[in-house]
């Protein structure tokens, strides 16, 4: 039980950075972007064809990261220049993604990296000479919970600092300039291009951002899973969005900070219902989209139901409390 959690939790670190990317695009730009769904793919694919082929794993994600932001700009050319619908430029922008991807990896489905070196082999080498695992795997031991510890917390500790990486980025990119023009242009565009903003380029620009983190995802998980496969991307987007929706759900809207560290726990949590769902008896492995699903569905319907309830409660108390003060008016001034 607890390698599962402890897994879903590493999965769930690396699916935060493209939920912050499908927000940039959902949210920031309210553009629905189906892109994401082969982008995802195109950073794996490029990060595994890139380490096969000798090059540093660094580099080849960095070129991950490339090659996504470049497809995202295309998904914006095609909107923004060629007049197309956000959600056709999307599917069209997948649907070419695939056949590109199996071209990145010269026509193989799936590529393996299970004796190749990755970022995360060569940090958790370097991890393995330092004696932090012995150090916090001795605290937990001593407090009763040796049962409850990995063999090495490199990956957990790599993720991290990569996810926090990239939400710094985005909370920084935000707040300038550049960032608070495209956040305007997400919630009108008219007004921004009345101040002559240039509203195209800005869509352009966002959409290249989110699809270069979504690369970015896709190219960490590859390396996770030691694997690169042309289909490993379908419903990437129903999972970016479900962790916005639950990281909502759980924290509700405030500050930038706090909502894209939302999103990021949004995915864990997502990870960890999937998880657990799949250790139910009667479920299995091909229900993974239904209980998706549901769990997009709980996380829509359920904060609206309380809301209302809450509503409800108010206007209860509200109606209580002039029902009061109307029967004390009215005490008053009557004769006595």
């Amino acid at each position: 039980m607890f390698t599962a959690v402890f897994g879903a939790v590493e999965l769930g670190l690396i699916y935060g950075i493209m939920a912050l990317g499908v927000y940039l695009s959902f949210r920031i730009l309210d553009f629905p972007d189906l892109t994401v769904d082969g982008s995802y793919v195109t950073g794996a694919a490029v990060a595994a064809i890139m380490i096969t082929s000798g090059y540093s794993p660094l580099l080849a994600t960095f070129c991950a990261l490339v090659v996504g932001f470049i497809a995202g700009c295309l998904t914006g050319t095609l909107h923004t220049k060629g007049k197309i619908n956000p959600l056709l430029s999307g599917i069209l922008m997948m649907i070419a993604l695939y056949s590109i991807n199996l071209r990145i990896m010269g026509n193989s489905p799936n590529i393996s990296l299970m004796r190749e070196d990755s970022l995360l082999t060569i940090f958790s080498d370097w991890w393995a000479g330092l004696p932090i695992d012995n150090a916090v795997n001795g605290a937990l031991t001593s407090i009763g919970l040796g049962a409850f510890t990995p063999s090495s917390w490199s990956i957990l500790v790599f993720v991290i600092v990569l996810v926090l990486a990239v939400k710094l980025v985005i909370d920084f990119f935000l707040k300038t300039e550049s960032g608070l023009a495209l956040r305007a242009t997400g919630d009108n565009p008219k007004m921004i291009r009345s101040l002559s903003a240039n509203t195209d380029r800005l869509k352009i620009i966002g959409l290249g951002m989110s699809n270069a983190f979504v690369a970015l995802a896709g190219a960490t998980a590859a390396q996770y899973t030691k694997f690169a496969d042309v289909n490993m991307g379908i419903g990437m987007i129903i999972i970016g969005l479900a962790s916005v929706i639950i990281g909502e759900a759980l924290f509700g809207k405030g500050s930038l900070v706090k909502i894209t560290f939302a999103v990021i726990i949004g995915a864990v949590v997502y990870r960890i219902i999937i998880a657990l769902a799949l250790r139910v008896e009667f479920l299995e492995a091909g229900d993974l989209r239904l209980i998706t699903a549901v769990i997009v569905i709980c996380a829509l319907v359920v904060p609206m139901l309380i809301e209302q309830s809450r509503n409800k409660s108010r206007k209860a108390k509200r109606l209580k409390a002039i029902q009061q003060e109307r029967k004390e008016a009215s005490s008053l001034a009557s004769p006595k």
